[in-house]
């Protein structure tokens, strides 16, 4: 009987590791959408703050350089560094 109860065991303990694979998954999903809100977290801010002020000709290029410097360097990075130049 005892090899009978070791069979049991191994099942209950195949099906816990299948449920916790499961329940690991659906975590891991939910911190991606997590991490993608994060990301667009300031995009309505930046959007209003833009549409308050008068910008000049400004190329794709230059558009997508900026944000580009915001994704990898931050907002805060970015405004620091655009506040220490000289207005002209």
């Amino acid at each position: 009987m005892a090899r009978q109860r070791k069979v049991v065991e191994l099942a209950a303990i195949e099906a816990r590791r299948e449920a916790l694979k499961a329940e690991l998954a659906q975590v891991d999903a939910q911190a991606k959408a997590a991490e993608i809100a994060a990301r667009d977290a300031g995009r309505s801010v930046l959007t209003a703050a833009l549409e308050r002020v008068r910008i000049g000709g400004l190329s794709r290029v230059e558009a997508r350089a900026i944000a580009s410097a915001i994704g990898q360097h931050g907002g805060r990075a970015v405004a620091d560094h655009l506040s220490s130049l000289k207005s002209s």
